[in-house]
């Protein structure tokens, strides 16, 4: 095991495990000890919710933490991390249009999910070429047989225990995504795993006050269309950090949302006068 520091760039929504009863990924940039950034790094799997307070790293965190390479994942990126060594150092900010994120992650972006796959990669960021759609399409609204049985497994400890709040996870029953044409001229439709959508979806619906949860729903679902179509892909300069599944290496999704806002000729131009 190697201390090292890592820029987290997203983290997925956590899925049934019935090795790790539930698990998480993270995906960011591997840094040296200067935190100059080396490559991208996917760290799975974890046990998030089950983390410590004060462990639970944020997004655009650096952290350092003891890993080494997952071995039983083939994926170049693919490491393991020791739980219980997490330290955040600190939290990198997005103000000035995300120029200090942008130096740590712009000198690994790819042309196009073509460009990741000749490259030997599974991970990566990319821009793409136009988005064509957004959309959402309602999915099953429950675990199946195997993944409840393991949310049923949770045990009155794990439930009741302060530093472990494992409230039973919650199955979203719509998935969000993009159909867009890459670098490469290539079409592609790609759902939409990053957790910060997932929540935003949650937290639209719990604070609706709409009666009964099919109103609820429709209108956390128009709240969720209004931020990825009508901000995200007219106010947005976007990205997306895509990576493929481990037993299907053809299958990509977008596991983050990168948005820092389009900078517009005026805007460009104060700064430059600005200098003077």
């Amino acid at each position: 095991m190697e201390r090292r520091k890592i820029l987290i760039a997203t983290k997925t929504y956590p899925s049934i495990s019935i090795k790790y009863k539930e698990t998480v990924c993270t995906a960011g940039i591997l840094l040296d000890d200067d935190e100059n950034p080396l490559q991208w790094i996917r760290i799975y799997p974890i046990r998030f919710r089950e983390l410590e307070i004060d462990k639970r790293y944020p997004r655009w965190s650096i952290i350092s933490a003891k890993i080494e390479k997952n071995e039983k994942d083939y994926r170049p990126e693919s490491f393991r991390l020791v739980d219980t060594s997490i330290e955040i150092i600190r939290k990198v900010s997005t103000a000035n249009n995300w120029s200090d994120i942008k130096k740590f992650i712009l000198p690994f972006q790819f042309r196009s999910t073509r460009d990741i796959q000749e490259q030997k990669k599974s991970l990566g960021l990319i821009k793409p070429l136009s988005i064509e759609k957004y959309f959402s399409k309602p999915t099953e609204r429950d675990w199946n047989p195997k993944q409840q049985t393991v949310q049923d497994q949770l045990d009155l400890f794990e439930l009741l225990e302060p530093s472990n709040p494992m409230s039973k996870l919650e199955k979203i029953p719509y998935k969000f995504g993009y159909k867009f044409t890459d670098c490469d001229g290539i079409k592609h439709e790609y759902s939409i795993s990053d957790w910060e959508i997932m929540q935003l979806y949650r937290n639209c619906r719990n604070k609706s006050q709409f009666p009964d949860l099919e109103s609820r729903e429709k209108d956390a679902l128009e709240k969720v269309r209004q931020k990825l179509e009508d901000s995200f892909m007219y106010e947005k300069d976007l990205y997306f950090i895509i990576g493929n599944l481990k037993n299907h290496s053809n299958s990509f999704m977008i596991i983050g949302l990168v948005y820092p806002p389009i900078v517009k000729y005026k805007q460009v131009e104060h700064e430059q006068l600005s200098l003077f």
